[in-house]
């Protein structure tokens, strides 16, 4: 079931997302200033599944013009106006729910809400370190478009100061895959 991420989730969110991308990726601040983001003229961007009572995975996502086009964007090859363009933060699936659809179907229901809020397109960072390159695999199979691609995307981020990478350590040198996807 895709519901609105709402604060009985928090926990849960914090600890896959931990868990998937590293240690310090997500907190109680960080996961709260995320969903104030998303929410846009009453409507939620951000969502979770559950099944049987256990969060599956979840989606955070920005809505248009509220976030910072910041030096890891290129608006200027978006080919769209950036006030109208939502930012997909996260996109996160259980390892033992992977490849049964639930990344796309918390996309579509993002998609659906940045809609609502008047975005036409949405940008993302993908991780291209995924396992199997699966993040940037699923967004260009939703129609995603690569921009550009950002080297060392999450070393010392003000955004994530105590992130630890799963694969590179507290020292990240994984690439971002800038994609827009229009819809």
């Amino acid at each position: 079931m895709i519901l609105p991420l709402k604060q009985n989730h928090f926990n849960d969110v914090i600890e896959l997302g931990n868990l998937v991308h590293g240690n310090g990726y997500l907190d109680q601040n960080s996961l709260q200033n995320i969903v104030n983001k998303g929410n846009k003229n009453g409507i939620n961007s951000c969502f979770v599944a559950i099944e049987s009572n256990r969060l599956m995975g979840f989606r955070l996502t920005y809505a248009a013009e509220q976030w910072l086009v910041d030096k890891w964007c290129t608006p200027n090859r978006w080919g769209i106006s950036q006030e109208q363009v939502g930012y997909f933060k996260c996109n996160t699936v259980a390892s033992d729910a992977r490849g049964r659809g639930i990344g796309g179907l918390l996309l579509d229901a993002s998609i659906t809400a940045l809609k609502l809020q008047g975005a036409t397109a949405g940008v993302s960072h993908l991780w291209k370190q995924s396992p199997n390159n699966s993040a940037v695999r699923y967004f260009t199979k939703a129609g995603g478009v690569l921009i550009k691609e950002h080297p060392d995307r999450w070393n010392n981020t003000a955004e994530h100061p105590d992130y630890i990478c799963v694969l590179c350590g507290p020292n990240c040198h994984c690439a971002a895959c800038e994609m827009l996807l229009i819809f």
